[in-house]
């Protein structure tokens, strides 16, 4: 399948293709709320049991959704890796920020106060 000037459309298509078996891909949007994507990481599971290659891209100030040259690069990312599948979130999966790595372990991340107390899949504010 060829990716021509429009990556975030064949993206799209190879992810509402479904399960095709392996090499997997996987592609979730991180950012400080629910409006911009921040961060974007891309995994490819080779085979069944197998370590995901995982690689990320990040944006200052626009939003990686609409960033055409990041999702060309996703794109190529995927073909070189040869992804029969491709899984994709529909939406912002969290905090951009790594637990553990940029803020301490059970502890909110300070730079992205939107997303305390929220759950992460659906943006709603935890019960309790």
């Amino acid at each position: 399948m060829k990716i021509g000037p429009q990556p975030d459309k064949w993206l799209k298509k190879k992810a509402k293709q479904g399960m095709r078996g392996y090499p997997i891909g996987t592609i979730a949007f991180y950012g400080p709320d629910n409006q911009r994507a921040s961060k974007v990481a891309v995994s490819v599971i080779p085979y069944e049991g197998a370590e995901p290659e995982l690689r990320r891209w990040f944006s200052e100030t626009g939003d990686v959704r609409m960033d055409k040259a990041i999702l060309g690069e996703i794109a190529a990312y995927l073909r070189q890796h040869s992804a029969r599948s491709v899984a994709m979130a529909d939406g912002i999966m969290g905090c951009p920020h790594e637990e553990g790595i940029d803020y301490p372990m059970g502890e909110p991340c300070p730079q992205c106060p939107y997303w305390k107390g929220r759950d992460r899949f659906t943006g709603e504010l935890d019960q309790g």
